[in-house]
C-alpha cells in the first residue's frame, strides 16, 4: 500500500524532478573546464620514480649513517664478546642494505637509457 502511495506522489512531481536534474546535468557538462596535459603519462611516470627514489636514497643515507654510529658506540661500549659480535653483524647488514639500495639506483640509471628508443609504436 505504502508502495502504491509514494509511486502516485511521485509521478506528479517527476517532470519536475527530471527538468530540474537536467538542468544540473547540462550545468556541469557546460562548467566543466578540459585539462590538457603538459607531458606525456611516461615523462610524468619517470619524474616521479627519479623524485621518489632520491628522497628514498636520501634517506637511508641518513638511517644508514645513524644506525652505523649506534651499532658502533653499542659494540664499542660493550663488555660482552656476543654482544660485540652482534653490533658488528648488525653493522654489516646496515652497510649491505645501504649498498643494496643504492645499486638499484646505479642500475636503474645505467640500463634506462638502453630502453629509451624501445618503447615506441609506428604505424
Amino acid at each position: 500500500m505504502k508502495k502504491k502511495q509514494f509511486w502516485e506522489r511521485l509521478g506528479s512531481r517527476m517532470p519536475c524532478l527530471y527538468v530540474r536534474v537536467m538542468l544540473v546535468v547540462l550545468t556541469l557538462t557546460v562548467l566543466t573546464v578540459p585539462a590538457f596535459a603538459a607531458d606525456d603519462m611516461w615523462t610524468v611516470a619517470n619524474r616521479i620514480i627519479v623524485d621518489v627514489y632520491t628522497k628514498i636514497v636520501g634517506i637511508s643515507t641518513v638511517l644508514a649513517g645513524l644506525m652505523s654510529a649506534v651499532a658502533v658506540i653499542g659494540a664499542k661500549l660493550s663488555n660482552n664478546q656476543h654482544k660485540v659480535d652482534q653490533a658488528w653483524d648488525w653493522l654489516k647488514r646496515i652497510w649491505i642494505a645501504w649498498a643494496i639500495i643504492n645499486g638499484i639506483g646505479a642500475f636503474i640509471a645505467y640500463v634506462a637509457p638502453l630502453f629509451s628508443g624501445l618503447a615506441t609504436l609506428t604505424p
